[in-house]
């Protein structure tokens, strides 16, 4: 018998603890993994709309949410180590990582790791496993999107959403992304985006998942096609309609219905 409603809890990693939603069950765990500018919040909408007895875990990156006393570093690897020290602690033996955005990286990397008990990923509007369309001007401008609340604002109507969100999902967006310090805000844009990791991808032996906002300027769906799919053998993708980057906020609905049915087919 599965506690149905997800309770907060901690898991140590190096340099600190991580702050996450769980709720346990039986069947496969969804791991849930946010985007550059989110937190464990980002899900809540698609939890909500998923089976009231699906287990999961949605945790902040370190640096993020309720997570911002952790220390760096925040590169792809140590954000894949802090996934895989949660699934280890959760004592998952069935999981599932669910990566939007930053996290869809990191999904990537933990999963080209072949580690025991991964039984599929879904990427949202994912991060390339190497760096497309990244210049200086790029990494200046996104180094300075969440640096105060009309900034991320301005980013939320010009650059991540393509559907109006409720004024409270707003204000979520807005805290989120202006909690944690520079360190934090710049090692995205200035490193983590940056880092290649295309070279482990063919290792991944698991069924994938690809979700893709039709009007994503982020993660834009022919992008994903060129640079995303061919790196991975077992990728099923689908486009969103109408939808933009911020897809778990926007249609959440839809992104719950998909990551429903790919679990019903592992």
């Amino acid at each position: 018998m599965s506690n149905q409603t997800p309770v907060g809890r901690y898991f140590d990693v190096q340099g600190g603890r991580l702050y996450a939603h769980v709720r346990e069950g039986e069947g496969p765990t969804l791991v849930f993994m946010h985007y550059y500018g989110g937190s464990h919040r980002t899900w809540r909408p698609v939890v909500e709309q998923l089976d009231a007895s699906q287990p999961f875990v949605s945790y902040d990156h370190r640096g993020w949410g309720q997570s911002t006393a952790v220390a760096g570093p925040y590169d792809m690897k140590q954000l894949a180590d802090d996934t895989q020290r949660v699934i280890e602690d959760l004592g998952c033996t069935s999981y599932v990582l669910v990566g939007h955005s930053m996290g869809g990286k990191v999904a990537q990397l933990v999963a080209s790791r072949r580690p025991d008990g991964l039984e599929g990923i879904v990427l949202v509007g994912p991060a390339t496993p190497g760096p497309v369309g990244i210049t200086p001007e790029w990494q200046e401008a996104v180094k300075h999107v969440y640096d105060s609340v009309g900034a991320v604002e301005q980013a939320i109507d010009g650059l991540l959403t393509n559907r109006p969100l409720s004024d409270e999902l707003r204000r979520q967006i807005c805290e989120d992304s202006t909690r944690p310090g520079e360190e934090v805000r710049w090692a995205w844009p200035l490193h983590g985006a940056v880092e290649d990791i295309s070279a482990g991808l063919d290792a991944i032996e698991v069924p994938a998942l690809v979700l893709a906002g039709s009007h994503d300027k982020v993660s834009p769906p022919e992008t994903l096609r060129e640079h995303l799919l061919p790196k991975i053998s077992e990728a099923d993708f689908v486009e969103l309609e109408d939808i933009g980057h911020l897809s778990p906020l926007e249609a959440p609905h839809d992104v719950a219905a998909h990551i429903s049915e790919f679990i019903t087919t592992l």
